[in-house]
Formats: C-alpha cells, structure tokens, sequence
C-alpha cells in the first residue's frame, strides 16, 4: 500500500476541541500532500497547513497552488479558504527582533485561519526595552500576549512582569553559539520567575496560537468553529503594526 493511500484527516476535531487539524507538511511528499488536499476538498473542509517548504510548494500541480494561499516566509498555506473577516483582535503577538519574523508569522496566519484577529508588535526586545515600555499600556488590554523571542530569551519574563493576560512565550532558533537551536531561550522561559508564564517549543509558533485559541474559546464558553460550515468561515488578516 502506497503511503498516501493510508491517510485520513481528522475531520471531526473542531467538534472534539474547537478548531481544526493542521496539516503539518515538512515530513510529508508531494503524493501525500495531494492526497490530503483531495481529500479536504471532496469534504469542503478547509486546512491549515505548516511547514510547507518553498520546493513543496512549487511541485504541486497547478490546480492545487490555486486554491491556497501560501505565505513563503511562515511556511503556512491556507487551503480552501478566500475571504476575511474582521474580528476585533483579543491577542497581541511581541517579538524581540525582526529575525523572528517567520515565527511570528505563523502565529498570526494560525490565529488568522480560525478567525481570530492579532496586533504585532515588533522589535520590542529588551536590547532596547524603551520600545516596550512605549507600548505596555496597550499591550495590557489583550487577554492574550504572545511573545516571540530568541538569542538569551529575555522578553517573556520581562512581558509577563508587566502584563496581566495570559502570556505564552515562544523561544526561537534565533542567536549564535549557545543560543543556536533555541535552547538557551527555553531554558530562559522555563526557568522564568515570571508567575504563569506558559512556554512552548522552540519555533512552535503554530502551537502557541493554538494555545491562545483555546484559553479564548473557554473564556467565552464556545468553540468557534465547530459548528460552522466550512464554506461561511472568514478568519481576518493580522493587524500589523
């Protein structure tokens, strides 16, 4: 049996949590990925898809390419999905420095997938902490703070000292030497003194978003997406600043 005849989607898990299966596509060949993408669509379910490399990308037939919407530096796809909404925003994503772009990008696509809108701040590390010190006011608004941060790792603990939401930090691979591979920035957030800061893996912006979607969806006691037809979801586009 060839590989991408074993596949089979989770086509019931915003029911079982609140939002839908990702895809993720690193690992996966372009036989496979077609197959994922032929199945989604015989269902009308759209997908998320992360991790999907440029060369990927570009072996997929035409007609696939088509219908997604592919962003180069997140390495997300958007399948089956068109239009946007404009949700008011109830999560702000931080970044020490525009190297964590791609991460940051994954969260906001991931948020944007599922119809919950983000405010980016950037280049807010503590380098130059007066750029967030600028902006704490408006950052303590959002019930979610998500923030991306690479090299010693400082920013979370220094956010979620300042910041009543839920913070939830997102080391990245981002630095030389020890902080190559992101581990230096765990250790940093896992060993915070910063009281309920939540830590992720390293790179896992995908998983931060997720995370966020499901303290919303809980405080609102809802689950957006479960019970809406796959064809009426408008996720927005991230506001950047």
């Amino acid at each position: 049996m060839r590989a991408e005849d074993q596949i089979k989607l989770d086509v019931d898990r915003a029911n079982r949590i609140g939002f839908n299966e990702a895809i993720y596509a690193e690992t996966k060949s372009v036989p496979q990925l077609t197959r994922i993408l032929e199945q989604a669509a015989s269902r009308r379910e759209p997908l998320l898809l992360t991790r999907l490399t440029g060369a990927q990308y570009a072996a997929l037939s035409a007609g696939n390419k088509q219908q997604l919407d592919y962003d180069p530096v997140s390495r997300t796809a958007f399948f089956g999905v068109r239009t946007r909404g404009t949700a008011r925003p109830r999560v702000a994503v931080l970044s020490a420095g525009t190297s964590d772009a791609p991460v940051v990008l994954e969260v906001t696509r991931t948020l944007a997938f599922h119809g919950q809108g983000s405010v980016v701040i950037s280049d807010v590390g503590v380098a130059g902490l007066w750029r967030l010190l600028e902006r704490v006011k408006e950052v303590r608004d959002f019930p979610v703070v998500i923030v991306v941060a690479g090299m010693d790792g400082a920013l979370p603990s220094v956010v979620a000292g300042l910041v009543p939401g839920l913070t939830i930090a997102v080391p990245t691979s981002v630095g030389y030497g020890v902080a190559t591979n992101g581990t230096a920035a765990l250790h940093a957030a896992l060993a915070s003194c910063a009281p309920g800061l939540v830590v992720v893996n390293v790179d896992n912006g995908y998983g931060a978003a997720c995370a966020a979607l499901r303290v919303l969806n809980t405080a609102a006691g809802q689950r957006p997406d479960a019970n809406t037809p796959a064809e009426q979801r408008t996720p927005p586009e991230p506001q950047r600043s």
